[in-house]
């Protein structure tokens, strides 16, 4: 299988939280584009990959802040 130029400027761009340590512990990486946000093990690439969209993201986000989750 051959991928396009077009097809890799494509690829949303992959992002780790700057409280992650970089020791290779429990790690999440996101990757964030104009529709969704996109969420996966950092330790396991690409698959599987958890997709939600921006508004839901934002408020998963913010109630992690405000302490709201676990």
């Amino acid at each position: 299988m051959s991928i396009a130029v077009s097809d890799i400027d494509d690829l949303p761009t992959w992002f780790t939280s700057s409280y992650s340590n970089g020791a290779g512990g429990e790690c999440v990486e996101c990757a964030l584009t104009d529709d969704n946000a996109r969420v996966r093990d950092s330790k396991r690439g690409a698959v599987p990959v958890i997709i939600v969209r921006c508004q839901g993201w934002q408020a998963f986000v913010r109630a992690l802040g405000q302490g709201k989750l676990g």
